[in-house]
């Protein structure tokens, strides 16, 4: 028996219909296999860009920049021999004979997308084995194939693992993981949360919808592992997710598409409160004098879940009309000032989101200035407090952005965009609602 009563119907990002009732439990992180295999995914998978550490040994420029070691030169054919080198780096980090080892050449031999297998991953403490596997086999293969003397190969290591380990990360290196390393989280679980929302938007393509929906679950994949959708906290979150990510009852899209054209923040607003009354999540609790409704809930979590569709419609039809993302902070705190304003009920994730749009804004393009959305994560100090609900929207501007951020996604992501060619990372909505239906009879 499903713990919850509540089922859902789940669309594409074109508003087709793709499972019927579905149990809000199938789209759990824990539950659903789909997004299980994108986190998995997420933790094997590594980007080497074979064209970097070509160019970085034949100039002498490793380590990053500024750095150069003057008269170093060798060169070697390491974008020409991308097959040789990806069979040599799948040999040497496979465990045992058909296991899920892959090393695809991508971009005529210009990188290697590299899934260490599950067993490296699981039997570490941490989820790094794949980077520093990886980072290793490719040094090896480097060394082994063009004879390097041992005067030289210390070079090649620094193009292959830039500055580490004189830096904590692998600073001016040519291999990445789309996760931080551990020492960058701040907090416990919060490495899914701290991915750059750029990372979304090259690793989606752009598809503001799958942008959203692969930033949702990153997010929401951290608050499970940071126990913050235990006991009570299981249903809100999940409503949420599957209202503001995966398009449940195709709530997102419709609003989008109703206001697409002449809409704004406050048209929004108004069409989600109208469907929370039409579909009695909300009612009228009693009338003021001055003819104000004030608003109640018997569901506290589903009106959550229509808050949080409103504030990730209201940045698609807001910063889509500006071709900007840097309108995402202020789009996030008033929508949510007008939906308490218009119903006297709290805004998204009890006034979490509309917290964060202060200091967003301060940080972002204020005084401060310190950085455009698309470097923020929540695993960064002024957007981790709403859990789930406020990141998704800035990945989602940051995809509708036409080059206005100083931190463009091309800029801060390059390496990373080699991850769209994992299609469930490419495309979650798709594989999360099949996989959805393949354990609705099951949870």
């Amino acid at each position: 028996m499903p713990k919850f009563k509540d089922k859902i119907d789940l669309y594409d990002d074109k508003g087709k219909l793709l499972e019927k009732d579905i149990p809000l439990e199938a789209v759990s992180p824990v539950i659903n296999p789909a997004i299980r295999k994108i986190v998995n995914l997420t933790k094997r998978s590594v980007v080497v860009s074979l064209e970097g550490i070509e160019a970085a040994i034949k100039t002498g420029k490793v380590g990053g920049k500024g750095r150069q070691v003057l008269g170093l030169s060798m060169d070697l054919p390491i974008v020409k021999d991308a097959d040789k080198i990806a069979k040599t780096v799948a040999d040497t980090i496979r465990i045992s004979k058909g296991d899920d080892t892959a090393v695809k050449v991508v971009g005529g031999g210009k990188s290697l997308l590299v899934q260490a297998p599950t067993q490296r991953v699981e039997s570490g403490a941490e989820y790094v084995a794949s980077l520093s596997c990886a980072a290793s086999a490719v040094t090896e293969a480097i060394l082994d194939m063009y004879n390097v003397d041992m005067f030289s190969a210390p070079y090649v290591k620094n193009a292959v693992w830039g500055m580490y380990p004189q830096t904590m990360d692998l600073v001016g290196g040519n291999v990445k993981m789309i996760l931080e390393i551990p020492q960058k989280d701040e907090g416990v679980g919060y490495a899914l949360r701290n991915i750059l929302t750029n990372n979304c938007v090259v690793i989606a393509k752009r598809n503001t919808m799958n942008v959203a929906a692969l930033s949702c679950i990153f997010e929401q994949a951290g608050v499970w592992e940071m126990g913050d959708a235990v006991g009570p906290w299981e249903r809100y979150q999940l409503l949420g997710f599957a209202y503001q990510g995966l398009n449940a009852n195709n709530m997102l899209y419709s609003t989008v598409k109703e206001n697409g054209k002449n809409g704004t923040i406050g048209s929004v607003v108004a069409s989600i409160v109208g469907k929370a009354v039409e579909d009695k999540v909300i009612k009228v609790e009693k009338t003021l004098p001055s003819g104000y409704k004030l608003y109640t809930t018997d569901d506290i979590p589903l009106w959550n879940a229509y808050t949080a569709v409103a504030t990730m419609a209201a940045t698609m039809v807001n910063c889509g009309a500006l071709r900007g993302a840097q309108a995402v902070s202020s789009t996030l705190l008033y929508t949510n000032d007008l939906i308490e304003r218009e119903t006297g009920l709290p805004g998204c994730d009890f006034g979490k989101v509309e917290g964060t749009a202060v200091g967003f804004s301060f940080f972002s393009h204020s005084i401060y200035g310190g950085g455009g959305p698309g470097v923020f994560n929540g695993n960064h100090v002024v957007t981790r407090h709403s859990k789930g609900f406020a990141v998704p929207c800035v990945s989602a501007a940051c995809s509708l952005d036409a080059g206005t951020q100083m931190f463009t996604p091309e800029a801060t992501s390059g390496m990373i965009a080699v991850f769209g060619e994992i299609p469930e990372l490419r495309e979650p909505l798709s594989y999360v609602a099949k996989a959805a239906a393949e354990v609705k009879g099951k949870v």
